[in-house]
């Protein structure tokens, strides 16, 4: 790879995706963040798009939509790689699932590209509580999901994008596939806890059946595609297989990730789960 690569960030509006450009673009490196609606535009649905994403770039940051784990991603990822690789950007970071066994097809579709890349697994965000999915209903004050006791290591996507940049800057991680977590786990039940005792009004967890909430989902006009997804996860991932934090984090940065509750006393004082400075 050039002296100074110039990068590829697929994403540009994701959690993890326009964190990883901002951190790109704080070390001086020269990046190229694009979406659907961006100029150049990326479409996953639309390999037309490709090209005109990928030309002059070096290295890229890939997250797919909606999910690894959908049926076909890993020929879209073969046809992806392949087209990187015919402009020159034969380094690539990919953004997985942990324990998406589904998505493992994907990934080594990847890996068998001839592409030096790296696949980085993350279990459950940080941000789905205060960004989007979880966060209009921790404001209403209840949180339905059907995750029962299952404990999850929740990371951080500040993490997942230092070390995604760790990553794409150093050799040295070519090959390799890493597994995301936060430090330690807890239930859905115990961060809804952690929400009400720095919030502004009480948040309580209701635990119901993955029926019951893909029917909410479609009441609210959740796409189709996300409902699915999210049925997946809950169905088959959130089955304690996961819930073993990892090591991988320090690994790559040399430190330990940001906690929960860390998290949590910090995105309070930003007020977006105050009941009264939304009223």
């Amino acid at each position: 790879m050039p002296t100074n690569p110039r990068f590829l960030v697929l994403g540009a509006t994701a959690k993890t995706g326009r964190r990883v450009t901002e951190k790109l673009i704080a070390l001086g490196h020269d990046v190229r963040a694009v979406s659907r609606s961006t100029t150049p535009a990326f479409d996953w649905t639309d390999p037309t798009t490709w090209d005109d994403a990928l030309r002059d770039r070096d290295a890229v940051y890939v997250t797919f939509q909606p999910d690894l784990a959908v049926p076909g991603s890993d020929e879209i990822i073969a046809s992806f790689a392949k087209r990187a690789l015919m402009h020159g950007a034969k380094r690539i970071v990919m953004l997985s699932g942990r324990g998406e066994e589904a998505a493992h097809r994907a990934e080594d579709a990847m890996r068998h590209s001839g592409a030096d890349a790296t696949v980085l697994r993350a279990n459950w965000f940080f941000q789905n509580f205060n960004e989007d999915l979880f966060l209009p209903y921790i404001q209403q004050g209840t949180l339905a999901l059907p995750a029962g006791d299952t404990p999850e290591p929740f990371v951080d996507a500040n993490d997942i994008a230092e070390c995604a940049v760790a990553c794409l800057l150093d050799k040295g991680h070519i090959g390799k596939t890493y597994e995301l977590s936060g430090p330690s786990a807890v239930t859905f039940a115990d961060v809804t806890k952690m929400i009400s005792s720095v919030a502004n009004h009480p948040v309580s967890f209701v635990a119901i059946t993955v029926d019951e909430l893909d029917a909410g989902l479609e009441a609210d006009g959740m796409p189709d595609e996300v409902r699915g997804l999210i049925r997946y996860l809950f169905s088959e991932v959130l089955d304690g297989r996961n819930s073993q934090p990892t090591s991988d984090v320090y690994e790559i940065l040399g430190r330990q990730p940001n906690s929960l509750r860390n998290f949590v006393e910090e995105t309070a004082k930003t007020g977006i789960w105050d009941v009264a400075k939304r009223a």
